[in-house]
């Protein structure tokens, strides 16, 4: 092989990704800790949470941000939740594009698909029209007003708990994650996110703890502080589960990178330029494409 075409190849396999594809922290926490929660505390009667899905689908307009939330609930149903600090009719166009990326990586045709669109107003919304009417398309929101909740008096109810030590029940942490989100202005949400922040690192319980900053994190994603936001991940990447995660994210990288010079080796790109790309050594690439060949060999049980 040229060494132009060796460059080619290493090009495209570069652009595959040797470095990890960075699964969120936030998500893999929140993920199994939103398990069989509720959207009671926000007034949507929905059925529990089973599962929190990726959001990373298929792409409709390049500039598009993404879907805030995306859920598996225990009935099989699965629910978009967007956050919105205004009301914007021209925000069901936004609507409809998720709608057709999540049908487009989940849609079945076994008869059973359900898909619900869930928009939770900030405490700068007092009202929204929750539908979007044409000749062609129909679209019907479910919607939370959360200027309905009174965020002092959920706070102060929240810490009286904590400081006695009284556990936490789950709406307590639904609730508390969304705490921002009631007051209006961005000013009031940052004010509110710190207190909030403050408050759920004196959760004892540890997996409460991680819960919380997480969901605050996630849920005022979109309205707070870029700086603060990533002071706060830090703070989560410190604990005993962001170690964990950490060292997860490692170990995936390292496969990522063997796996991409395996590619290398069976194209046969010269071994000095795989390892330049990859870091690994001559003496680790070999021991590779020998393991490799062995496993080829061995007998199916």
């Amino acid at each position: 092989m040229t060494r132009k075409k060796e460059r080619i190849c290493m090009e495209d396999m570069m652009s595959e990704g040797i470095t990890y594809q960075n699964k969120d922290i936030l998500f893999k926490i929140l993920s199994q800790t939103y398990k069989e929660k509720s959207f009671s505390a926000y007034g949507l009667d929905l059925p529990p949470i089973r599962e929190l899905l990726p959001t990373n689908l298929p792409k409709i307009s390049a500039n598009e941000k993404g879907v805030d939330n995306l859920f598996l609930l225990e009935d099989g149903t699965y629910a978009i939740v967007d956050y919105e600090a205004e009301y914007k009719r021209s925000n069901k166009v936004k609507y409809l594009n998720y709608i057709a990326r999540v049908l487009e990586k989940y849609y079945k045709e076994d008869g059973n698909f359900n898909l619900r669109l869930i928009v939770i107003y900030t405490g700068d919304v007092k009202r929204a029209e929750a539908t979007f009417e044409t000749s062609c398309v129909t679209l019907r929101t479910e919607q939370a007003f959360l200027s309905h909740i009174d965020g002092e008096a959920a706070f102060e109810a929240i810490r009286r708990k904590i400081d006695s030590g009284i556990p936490l029940e789950d709406d307590d942490l639904m609730k508390l994650v969304i705490l921002p989100l009631t007051v209006s202005g961005s000013e009031g949400k940052q004010a509110m996110l710190e207190r909030v922040v403050v408050l759920a690192e004196q959760i004892a319980d540890e997996g409460q703890r991680i819960f919380a900053l997480s969901g605050v994190i996630v849920a005022s994603d979109k309205f707070i502080d870029r700086e603060y936001s990533e002071q706060i991940r830090r703070r989560i990447n410190m604990t005993k589960i962001g170690q964990l995660y950490e060292k997860e994210k490692i170990e995936y990288a390292n496969q990522k990178t063997r796996e991409m010079a395996l590619k290398m080796l069976k194209r046969n790109i010269d071994i000095i330029d795989i390892m330049e790309v990859t870091g690994l050594t001559e003496a680790e690439l070999l021991r590779l494409q020998e393991e490799d060949q062995n496993d080829a060999v061995r007998p199916v049980v």
